[in-house]
């Protein structure tokens, strides 16, 4: 039977329904990675170089949206190569990155960590892969073990199959066997899972290059945004350190050196599986770092709004920080990473493992402290809605001392021969 409409090109016709095929999921968005065959995209380059034109490399980018990621992603979009960006969750948190590189040149891609399948997807056309996958604390869903470790080896085993050509991978300068300890029997689990990770993508991948950072600052961070949190401070106002700050030498780097040490390895023949130790040029105590930093936003001494005590006499910021990591939500972006773990990691040294440094071998030109902390904490100053009628009037914070090798020489024989005692007990009694 068939219904013609008078009048009109539209015809209806109803007849006996063919057999329907079973459903398949087709993927039409022009942002999705889709399956073909494998090209040579070095031949493909095209432009004279810049984002809109071709470098002639796809790179892959696991943890693009974080912190270190979203700088890395910007770099290769400037230099014109094809960004594939994996992502877990909703994509909605994606949409921000679409922007990093030209029309066309920046494709999604949804994994799952323990999917083989979903990561081979991702890396199947490209020919560089970075893995900037990372989280200070433990969820219920992810371990250290799952992200520093199984993670970082089923990607590398994954892109020796798929026959990627370079792969970087990201470490902490501090990542060893058996870790330092402060507060944890045993160190930091973080960092010895770091440590098992570099072995594990050493492994699977033998030309893998990776860095091993320091604590990295810039906007967005949980470094700088970690310090100054309210979840942070002291009942008032200050720091609680071990020690008091002055048993730990930090040495922090900008976010913007380290993508730039990044970059520059991507096309260093040399870099291939090599382990670079990205720190800042300024070494300094803990005490020093913290007490500049907050300087920086109009708290100090003086002022009367900040202050340093001993993290081992203040149990009240250790049960803040066991209560933070056992929940639930809002570690990431409201308490901006405190855990215990955490603490025991700020209460140790930044310590050489006698690998090449990131800035001399890659050609880096470090910023210091001095020249970004008063812009990047600029937002959070104490008194921030004031408008300072001359330059003169506004406070200029105290430049933070340097350590030089004999004083950090007569430190570490300090803390390794009192020890914790030593910490909380009279100078003399110890």
């Amino acid at each position: 039977m068939a219904l013609t409409l008078s009048g009109s090109q539209l015809g209806l016709r109803l007849c006996q329904a063919a057999p329907v095929p079973a459903l398949q999921h087709l993927h039409n968005y022009s942002s999705e990675v889709r399956p073909g065959r494998a090209l040579n995209t070095a031949s493909m380059k095209r432009g004279r170089g810049g984002r809109s034109s071709f470098s002639g490399d796809v790179v892959t980018v696991f943890g693009s949206n974080g912190f270190i990621g979203t700088a890395v992603a910007n770099r290769l979009g400037k230099n014109g190569s094809q960004i594939i960006l994996p992502y877990r969750g909703e994509h909605y948190k994606m949409m921000r990155m679409k922007v990093v590189g030209d029309l066309g040149q920046v494709l999604f891609c949804p994994i799952t960590l323990h999917d083989d399948d979903s990561i081979r997807r991702a890396v199947s056309h490209s020919n560089i892969v970075i893995n900037l996958i990372g989280r200070g604390f433990e969820t219920s869903n992810f371990s250290f073990e799952d992200v520093n470790v199984t993670g970082p080896q089923r990607i590398a085993r994954i892109c020796k199959e798929m026959g990627v050509q370079r792969l970087v991978h990201m470490s902490h300068i501090n990542a060893r066997e058996k870790p330092e300890s402060a507060l944890l029997k045993g160190g930091s689990r973080y960092l010895s899972s770091k440590y098992q990770g570099e072995l594990a993508v050493r492994a699977e991948f033998p030309d893998a290059t990776i860095f091993r950072a320091s604590d990295v600052y810039g906007e967005g961070d949980t470094f700088l945004s970690h310090w100054l949190s309210a979840f942070r401070k002291n009942k008032k106002g200050g720091l609680s350190l071990y020690g008091k700050g002055e048993m730990t030498i930090k040495q922090p780097i900008f976010r913007s050196d380290l993508a730039t040490g990044i970059m520059n390895s991507l096309y260093d023949p040399s870099a291939m599986g090599q382990i670079y130790e990205a720190v800042g040029p300024d070494r300094m105590t803990q005490a020093e770092l913290m007490t500049y930093l907050f300087d920086c936003t109009t708290r100090n001494a003086a002022i009367g709004n900040f202050n340093i005590q001993e993290l081992l006499l203040d149990p009240r910021t250790m049960f803040k920080a066991w209560l933070i990591q056992s929940l639930p939500f809002g570690n990431r972006t409201v308490f901006r990473n405190t855990s215990i773990d955490r603490l025991e990691r700020d209460s140790i040294s930044d310590m050489t493992d006698g690998y090449p440094d990131m800035a001399e071998e890659l050609g880096v030109k470090l910023q210091r402290v001095t020249d970004r902390f008063p812009w990047e904490v600029r937002p959070m100053d104490q008194y921030a809605y004031y408008h300072y009628e001359t330059p003169d009037e506004k406070p200029v914070p105290t430049p933070p001392k340097m350590v030089g090798l004999a004083e950090e020489r007569e430190i570490l024989n300090l803390r390794q021969n009192k020890g914790m005692a030593g910490m909380l007990l009279p100078a003399g009694i110890v």
